[in-house]
């Protein structure tokens, strides 16, 4: 029986990010869609990094082997990097 009332339980699709904008702009109210329990993020900040060519074939290598970006590795690497100063760091 108890599945049979979660198969009559109505299933509500995700609504996307472009719907809820439509509904903004049209002047509605859009907080039911939101939980109020995310995070915000601070705004994300471009810089130019200079990487010798080897430096860039192995970036390029480990970005093939995961399948993944070269950005992704990168960034990866770096918070790895950062989070192992910061506990050595601790650790005195």
């Amino acid at each position: 029986m108890y599945r049979m009332q979660r198969m009559m339980q109505k299933q509500h699709k995700p609504v996307s990010v472009e719907a809820i904008a439509r509904i903004a702009d049209r002047g509605e109210n859009v907080s039911r869609f939101f939980t109020g329990k995310g995070k915000m993020m601070p705004p994300i900040q471009r810089v130019n990094v200079d990487f010798t060519a080897p430096m860039l074939n192995e970036l390029d290598d480990e970005a093939r082997a995961l399948n993944v970006s070269r950005q992704a590795v990168i960034k990866t690497l770096l918070r790895q990097a950062l989070d192992r100063q910061r506990l050595a760091r601790r650790a005195r």
